[in-house]
């Protein structure tokens, strides 16, 4: 008979993976501070020695954390903004960016990326960290739109600069706002007016 026995490469994958998912899980719910790394362990059934041997720190555990929650964004965004991308880029610019918003107010994303993250990682590493996930889209979705006629011909990474900004700016105000679907709204609505005058 035979054995399906996982390699050492998938048992260190699946290792990680449950920690990072334990980590969402508790850094959402309480943040960093509050959560001592045996909990992350007892959630993730791991040994607080394989925590260590996959992470430095708790640090280290939430920085992957946060990278794990910054890709499930751009994922969601680009699998939105794809659609229509070709026929309007700039649409699908403002399109993403009211998804990012939208999603920025989900209780476990607003915890980690905008409330524990800036903290954690500090002002730089996280503006850094943040445009190495969403950069490349909206420069991306600015080049399709000057190419097509949509957009004035201008270099586009300074404009992506001021592009994710403005996002991250809007993100902070939603985050800090009592009511974040009204702000959401607010700030979505300035987004869109700053994209149009991109427009020819």
């Amino acid at each position: 008979m035979k054995v399906n026995r996982r390699t050492q490469a998938e048992r260190t994958a699946a290792t990680r993976a449950a920690l990072i998912a334990a980590g969402r899980k508790l850094f959402g719910e309480r943040g960093f501070a509050d959560v001592g790394t045996q909990e992350i362990v007892a959630e993730a059934g791991v040994t607080r020695g394989a925590l260590y041997h996959q992470f430095d720190d708790k640090k280290g555990l939430f920085v992957a954390v946060y990278d794990d929650v910054e890709q499930s964004i751009v994922a969601q965004i680009a699998a939105d903004v794809g659609e229509r991308a070709g026929d309007d880029p700039l649409a699908a610019l403002k399109s993403g960016m009211r998804l990012f918003l939208r999603l920025c107010t989900e209780p476990e994303v607003h915890r980690i990326t905008l409330v524990e993250a800036p903290s954690v990682l500090g002002w730089s590493e996280w503006r850094a960290r943040g445009e190495e996930f969403g950069f490349a889209l909206v420069e991306g979705l600015i080049a399709a739109a000057i190419a097509t006629g949509q957009a004035v011909e201008q270099p586009t990474r300074p404009l992506a600069h001021v592009a994710i900004g403005a996002l991250d700016e809007a993100a902070l105000y939603v985050a800090a706002a009592d009511d974040r679907e009204a702000a959401t709204e607010q700030v979505a609505a300035v987004l869109e007016r700053i994209v149009d005058s991109f427009a020819t």
